[in-house]
């Protein structure tokens, strides 16, 4: 696989509810080389958690759930790949992927909404063998699944000095911490918008001044 095009990791956040938790998912997005984290609904995020690391993952907001899959699915040819204790599920260990893949999070408390569960291709689970817990914290679990895909996907090491991981130099933010910025695409839609407004508003004014 090295001298090829590694398969690339995505992650699907969407009613994520604790403050901790996406910021402590985000870490674990770059720890592991997430490709790009996809934030469903709300531009605004808690990065309680990430000690600065969400500066190093690559953001991208949605509206829906529909359009993000869809935009995972034909842009980058991924698989949708829920993490849920489910029936259909297959044990993270046997490493179920063929490609490109997003993994979708459910909710800390319920898990995955029937929409969700409807979107995804296959599911993943990891197996738990104490007796205390019924499930794992969702940025625990994260971890262990990307941690699960980056060993499959062969993603080299990253190199270490002493007891720490090295960190690159912190990215320029290109808009405040905690938010996902427009990109040039949509600043180009919303700018024609505006103009197709601007141009209604200026025609119905002329039919008004006519009429009278």
């Amino acid at each position: 696989m090295e001298s090829q095009k590694k398969p690339e990791c995505y992650l699907i956040l969407f009613n994520v509810s604790k403050k901790h938790n996406i910021g402590t998912i985000l870490r674990c997005a770059t720890a592991f080389d997430v490709t790009t984290v996809c934030l469903v609904g709300s531009r605004n995020f808690n990065t309680f958690g990430s000690h600065g690391s969400d500066a190093y993952v690559h953001l991208r907001h949605f509206e829906t759930l529909e359009e993000c899959c869809r935009t995972l699915k034909e842009d980058h040819g991924c698989a949708i790949v829920g993490i849920e204790i489910d029936d259909e599920a297959k044990a993270i260990q046997t490493h179920p992927f063929s490609g490109n893949t997003a993994f979708m999070l459910g909710n800390e408390g319920q898990g995955m909404n029937e929409k969700q569960m409807k979107l995804c291709d296959s599911f993943v689970y990891i197996p738990q063998y104490g007796v205390g817990t019924a499930s794992l914290n969702v940025a625990v679990a994260t971890s262990i699944v990307l941690h699960h895909f980056a060993l499959w996907a062969g993603y080299t090491e990253r190199s270490r000095t002493q007891h720490k991981y090295d960190v690159a130099d912190r990215p320029q933010r290109t808009a405040p911490r905690g938010y996902v910025p427009y990109t040039e695409e949509e600043l180009s839609a919303l700018r024609a918008q505006r103009r197709l407004k601007k141009d209604e508003a200026a025609a119905s004014q002329q039919d008004g001044a006519k009429e009278k």
